[in-house]
């Protein structure tokens, strides 16, 4: 059937086909290791973009308790403000009050007056 030469020949092919695939596996990458690489690329993606949307909504909550905390400051500045005009406009009707009373003469202000300039 076969001779010694003819099954040396068989096996310098087999022996050079799979010299042949090695060199071309290495050259161009095993299909497995491809494989691989891309689960792991996929799963470095797939974490960095979570990292990314926690920083982001990290981000966004720190943005939103700095604007509430300056909201804050800002209402009890204008609270502040507020009460300080009220007692300006107290002292002042008080004070043209007295000077009335000091020539005797009468304050035409009644309370519902009063209210009026307090609201406006």
């Amino acid at each position: 059937m076969f001779s010694v030469l003819d099954t040396l020949k068989m096996g310098a092919g087999i022996a050079a086909g799979l010299v042949l695939y090695h060199l071309y596996a290495v050259a161009i990458g095993y299909p497995s290791a491809a494989r691989e690489a891309r689960a792991g690329y996929i799963l470095l993606a797939e974490k960095a973009a979570a990292e990314a949307r926690a920083a982001e909504m990290e981000r966004q909550r720190n943005a939103a308790s700095l604007a509430t905390e300056e909201n804050r400051k800002r209402r009890l500045a204008a609270e502040v403000a507020e009460q300080a005009a009220r007692d300006t406009l107290e002292n002042e009707i008080q004070s043209y009050e007295r000077q009335l009373s000091e020539k005797n003469r009468a304050c035409a202000v009644t309370a519902a007056d009063r209210q009026w300039l307090l609201r406006q």
